[in-house]
This record gives C-alpha cells, structure tokens and sequence, in this order.
C-alpha cells in the first residue's frame, strides 16, 4: 500500500453496522464491560479509544513502523520517550533544536540528574565526542529549527547504536511523506502532528512510532500513567486532516522552492536557509535521505533584528504568529517566539541571529506569496 492509500485508508474501513466512510467519533470517556471475566478492548479513553486506535494504525503505517502512539501535544510525545531515562542518565542532542524541547532538557530534564550535551548537527563525529558511558538516548531534529541544517542519520545512529543508546528523531518538518528515519535505523520517530500531519491549525498533538517491541510497554504504561493522550475529538480531526497530507506536502514545498530562490536574489536578504537550494551546505545529504525539502524556509534579514521584526509585521498573506505546517503561510520571530526559551548568546552560538526570520509556506498561490514578501522586505 502506498503512502497516500495508507493516510485515507488505514484503520478505516467501513464497518457495521452502518459502514461509514469516515470512521466515526467515539466521544466517550469510558466503555461498558459485558462481565468481570471479559475485559473490553477499551475500557477508559486515557487507555485507549476506538477513533484513537484507528489514527496510531495511520501513524505506525505511514512511518513504516509497527506501533504508533498517539499524544496531546509534541511536546507530551517528547516527555514519554524521555521517560525511558533514570537519574544519572545522559543525553546528546543537537545544538539548534526546537525551543521547547530545548527548555525541557534544561530545566525538567536537569531536576531529575538528567544530563544533557549538545553537538553540531551537521557533523556526527561531533556526536561521537559527546557521547559518554552512560549516554543512554540520542535525540535528533532533521531538518533542525529553525536552521533547517541537515543530521546525517544513518551515521548518527550508527554512533547510538555502538554506545548502546537509543536513537529518537524529531521528524515534524520533514514528515513521514519525505523522510521515513525507522527506514535509516532511528529507533524511535517523533511528531508534533500540531503541523504538517494535521495540516489546518485547529488541533494541538503528537505521534510516537517505532518497531522493537521491547518499547511498547514502557511507552504505553508511561503515556497511560501520565495522561498525556489525546481526547477523541482531537484524533478525529487530525484523522480527517493527515488523509491530505501528500497532496498538502507537494504544494508546500513547491511554494517554499519558489519563495527560498526568490529570496536568495533579494538585495535585502543576507542569507536563505533552505535545504532544496544547492547553496546549502547539506544540499546533497538533504538529496539522499529525503524525497523532497520541505515547507520550511529561514531568511536572515540585511538591517538586523530591528529590520527582522519591521519585515515581520509588515506581511499581509504571512500571518504573524507561532506554530507551522498549516495550510496557510506563517512568519515567526524565533527570538520572541519559537526560541524564547534560549537566550540571547545560546541563539547567536547556534547560528540564530536576531535578523533570522522562520517561514512556514503554506499552500496559497505562490505568487502571492511572493508578492506579499517583497512588499514587507521593502520595509526592512
């Protein structure tokens, strides 16, 4: 079955008594038992549900994996593969990560004698230095944010798996559509479903897939434990949305094609992060583990943060606001918004100037878009 049968049809067939085409809500809290001898296969819906069943087999299906796991947040699926850690545990990551898992490291992470080191994401043997005896789980983001540098996976987890370390990647930008890491021995693959999978800006969640069965029931008794699953409606929603993700991606990384070679001409731009450009340093890493580039472009700004943030509130189609992946174009200011939680030194260590501005391209005409950019960089 291929990827676009797999997000309309997985875990979705008809079934009767009625056969809907959609799979229906199961808005219910708890379900009935018929006897004490007899458990039902849903019982309480923090445990599991039917309309949240139906979207873990589209989220194991379309990461290749065997399991998947559905959670309120991304950051609620960043939590539970961090609970597989114990005190004195540590942890390598790279350096220019997401704002908010880079602030659970720090600060949760740190509380429980957690440790946690940091390497440049474009070199692995940075990795190899960091790693230590009792290194227990490397995390990795590629595309990393909002830098959009580009982790070598294969040799990555290469290094894990010689340190006995368990391997987890955050594939949000990328999505399972252009990049499957289970495929290039990752052992766990994490997504903030918030973005690309839902694809509409109406529904907050995460997704953990994986293969070994030896994870399954610490992810599970953890997630249950810790009541960081979605409600039903939430799965309903992002079920109606992910059955459009292939035709979405298609359209998103045309439009950011178009709008990253159109802004590496700009006499007012300093330097365009993209990784489908072939001026970016991981272009060709970028051509062999991903089947496309994404929808995700960062642009540094001539003028600096001043001229960044003029630029920003200057855009018309780009709405100003957090989040990414949604149909419509989002700009973001990383330094007030994506990675406040860093400051101003870590930012500027990690190559996250105060000029860098990060674009979510949606899926309007790109002309527009276009049209729209020019405008507001005229402001710069």
């Amino acid at each position: 079955m291929k990827f676009s049968t797999k997000t309309i049809r997985l875990g979705q067939e008809p079934t009767p008594p009625y056969k809907p085409v959609m799979p229906p809500l199961y808005q219910s809290a708890s379900f009935a038992w018929d006897d004490l001898d007899n458990p039902p296969p849903f019982d309480y819906t923090r445990a599991g549900n039917p309309t949240r069943a139906a979207l873990e087999e589209v989220y194991a299906g379309i990461e290749n994996a065997k399991f998947g796991l559905a959670q309120s947040t991304g950051m609620a699926a960043v939590a539970t593969v961090c609970s597989l850690l114990q005190a004195g545990d540590h942890i390598v990551a790279p350096r220019d990560i997401y704002g908010g898992t880079f602030r659970y490291f720090q600060v949760f992470l740190k509380k429980q004698n957690i440790d946690v080191s940091y390497f440049d994401a474009t070199r692995a043997d940075c990795l190899a230095e960091e790693i230590k005896p009792n290194t227990k789980l490397v995390w990795l983001e590629t595309p990393t944010n909002p830098t959009l540098k580009i982790c070598d996976i294969r040799a990555c987890t290469s290094i894990a798996k010689g340190a006995g370390a368990t391997t987890a990647l955050d594939n949000t930008f990328a999505t399972p559509y252009l990049q499957n890491p289970l495929d290039l021995s990752c052992d766990i693959v994490m997504h903030s479903t918030t973005k690309y999978i839902n694809g509409h800006s109406d529904v907050v969640g995460g997704a953990l897939m994986w293969n070994d069965e030896a994870l399954t029931a610490p992810l599970t008794l953890y997630a249950k434990s810790a009541g960081n699953t979605p409600g039903p409606f939430d799965c309903w929603l992002t079920l109606r949305g992910v059955k459009t993700l292939a035709i979405r991606m298609e359209r998103h990384m045309q439009n950011a094609q178009a709008a990253a070679e159109f802004l590496q001409a700009h006499s007012k731009v300093e330097r365009v992060h993209y990784p489908g450009l072939p001026s970016h340093p991981q272009h060709e890493l970028a051509k062999r583990q991903m089947r496309g580039f994404g929808g995700m472009v960062s642009v540094e700004v001539k003028g600096g943060g001043e001229a960044a943030k003029r630029v920003a509130k200057s855009t018309k189609l780009f709405i100003l606001g957090e989040s990414l992946g949604g149909v419509e174009s989002l700009v973001c200011w990383p330094p007030m918004m994506s990675h406040a939680a860093m400051s101003e030194d870590e930012r500027a260590a990690i190559g996250i100037p105060p000029s860098l501005l990060r674009l979510s391209v949606g899926i309007e005409d790109v002309d527009d878009l276009i049209e729209d950019l020019d405008a507001a960089l005229a402001k710069a």
